[in-house]
């Protein structure tokens, strides 16, 4: 999907980069278009989120010198570099964060190495992050005032362009 001239995917590799993430990653599935990032193909896709969660997770479990990550969904157009900076500031290893607007827990999220197996373990079916965090001490970080957690499920949900 496009919202004004770029692609959701492209919005939101640009969005974590502006936010100061590096590697940024996609993982994808049923659609595999260029994009300006490094792939990881999840070919679960079908099996619901939670395996794109594994296999984004699974990609980076060698690779030194990544101690957290922010996780976000294409489908928040509303996401901005600045709502990514604060989400991701001081990260580390123990790291366990959600994005809040107006208190509310939203995407993305930011995850520590030290909960990535216990991520990966509850990301099953339609689940990503959510119940993990929602079992375990993650912060709320306020972005409201930056940011729009609002998502698009359906052509109708699209920005007016």
């Amino acid at each position: 999907m496009i919202v004004g001239d770029e692609r959701l995917v492209d919005r939101a590799i640009r969005v974590l980069r502006e936010g100061g993430c590096d590697p940024v990653l996609v993982v994808l599935g049923a659609w595999r278009g260029e994009v300006a990032a490094e792939i990881v193909v999840n070919e679960q896709w079908r099996s619901g989120m939670g395996s794109s969660v594994q296999a984004g997770l699974a990609s980076l479990e060698g690779r030194a010198g990544v101690d957290a990550v922010v996780i976000t969904l294409v489908d928040l157009p509303g996401i901005t570099g600045a709502a990514v900076e604060r989400l991701a500031r001081g990260a580390s290893a123990a790291s366990l964060a959600a994005a809040a607007f107006a208190g509310i827990r939203g995407n993305p999220v930011l995850i520590g190495r030290e909960h990535w197996a216990g991520v990966s373990e509850s990301a099953i079916g339609d689940r990503g992050a959510r119940a993990y965090l929602n079992e375990h001490d993650s912060a709320l970080i306020e972005v409201g005032d930056v940011a729009d957690g609002s998502d698009i499920d359906h052509r109708a949900d699209l920005p007016s362009q």
